[in-house]
């Protein structure tokens, strides 16, 4: 049936989405206990560390398996969104599986869904009389059972998975994990997962299970509570960032981030370092040592540094021209473009010049407040095609926040926005506010100059 990669995952992108009309009635595992089963589970395949998160999982994530790797495990990674390519999302390590393992997962993967004729209505969806909405397969559903079955058939020793959103529901919380992580909670997705901050974390802690530990960022004292309440209800130890972990001489520079890491469990501090600029990848990596530590108690100091410092991901906070030097970084969220925009001005100073766009539903105004003070030229454009943006309103809302002095320019055309922007005389470039434009960004410019 498929001839490559690409076949699958087109095949795959056929299925509904939430790019694709994809409601928050279909948001369920019952689908995803169906799809593991006629798959032979192979969610139980290897040991699992389970992400989840606002801002950072993805990095967490990678950083995880990086460190995996370096030990001699050999680690399934499942991360979103992607960037260039969708092989990005299922990886071993950092590098991709062999073409035979993504046919093969794709032919089993395809045999499954042949399976489930038995199961649906005559509109071909999942057939559940209780229901009325929320019965087909998904794409996303569709991603996760490939991503264990590449892991199974690559006989690999471990997996690192990201959820796609909140926790509670997402398709990878069939899962039962050596440990679970949270990163930093925002509100976002708000239409699926609440309006309060204590909503959203209680969809994130969806993925606490009994007596499996659960390292968790620095949260606001509101998601704090959340946590603590969902780790005692499963009597789950809670490793909180702050009381069981300490980050010191936090040096940035274009190249990436040193730093020290204590953990409290007696080992001595370990000076550290990986490829991407900003603190948060510092805490990021922190999260990281500490869950992988926790899971897989042989790990050495020597595997962490290796794997950490041989660790990449595209679009956070890269750098990927250097005349002018132009960055991208996927940030989307309020905190994350504080920290974004914190780490772009320590590295390459004000006065430079931003590409910004954003899909509808993200909290534009205030990562407007963040950003319009700190460029002398702000071009606003649309994040690709694959979801609904409005850089018209976009551009009305920078207008309010700007200095006199900023120039505002609307460039709804991506392409025509990047090569407005890239004026060596200018000064440096930040493209951020999506991963999809991010990827847009990066893409083009790739592309142009190869």
């Amino acid at each position: 049936m498929f001839s490559s990669s690409s076949d699958v995952f087109a095949w795959i992108a056929r299925f509904i989405s939430m790019g694709r009309g994809q409601s928050y009635k279909s948001f369920r595992l019952d689908r995803m206990r169906v799809l593991c089963r006629l798959s032979g589970n192979p969610e139980q395949a290897a040991p699992v560390i389970h992400v989840a998160g606002s801002k950072g999982k993805g990095s967490v994530t990678g950083m995880i398996a990086a460190i995996l790797e370096a030990s001699g495990y050999k680690t399934a990674r499942y991360t979103s969104p992607d960037v260039m390519e969708k092989r990005e999302r299922i990886t071993m390590g950092n590098r991709f599986f062999d073409e035979s393992v993504y046919v093969q997962a794709g032919e089993e993967l395809a045999e499954t869904v042949g399976k489930l004729s038995g199961l649906t209505g005559p509109d071909g969806r999942l057939f559940d009389p209780g229901r009325d909405e929320g019965e087909e397969v998904t794409f996303f559903e569709l991603m996760t059972v490939y991503f264990f079955l590449c892991a199974r058939i690559a006989r690999c020793d471990a997996m690192a998975v990201e959820t796609g959103m909140g926790g509670r529901l997402d398709a990878t919380n069939i899962v039962k994990p050596l440990a679970a992580v949270i990163t930093l909670i925002e509100l976002e997705h708000t239409e699926y997962l609440g309006t309060t901050l204590a909503a959203v974390a209680g969809e994130k802690a969806g993925i606490v299970k009994a007596r499996v530990p659960l390292i968790l960022a620095a949260q606001e004292d509101e998601a704090l509570e959340v946590f603590r309440a969902e780790t005692r209800a499963q009597d789950a130890p809670l490793l909180y960032f702050p009381e069981h972990a300490e980050l010191s001489a936090i040096r940035l520079s274009k190249a990436g981030t040193s730093f020290r890491l204590r953990l409290q469990e007696g080992r001595q501090e370990l000076p550290l370092s990986i490829k991407i600029p900003g603190e948060v990848q510092a805490m990021n990596a922190g999260l990281a040592v500490l869950a992988a530590e926790r899971a897989f108690p042989r790990i050495n100091a020597a595997a962490i540094r290796e794997g950490l410092e041989n660790f990449s991901l595209p679009a956070r906070f890269e750098q990927i021209l250097a005349d002018p030097e132009l960055v991208i970084d996927g940030a989307h969220t309020p905190k994350s473009m504080e920290q974004c925009c914190r780490t772009f001005i320590s590295l390459y100073g004000e006065g430079g010049t931003l590409i910004f766009g954003c899909a509808e539903g993200k909290n534009a105004a205030a990562m407007a407040d963040i950003l319009a003070p700190r460029f002398s030229r702000i071009i606003i454009t649309a994040p690709g095609t694959f979801k609904k943006s409005s850089p018209a309103d976009l551009y009305r809302i920078f207008s309010k926040k700007i200095k006199r002095e900023t120039a505002l320019l609307l460039i709804p055309d991506t392409a025509a926005a990047i090569d407005h922007a890239l004026d060596p005389t200018r000064g440096p470039v930040l493209g951020t506010g999506s991963f999809y434009l991010a990827a847009e960004i990066r893409r083009y410019v790739l592309n142009r100059r190869g």
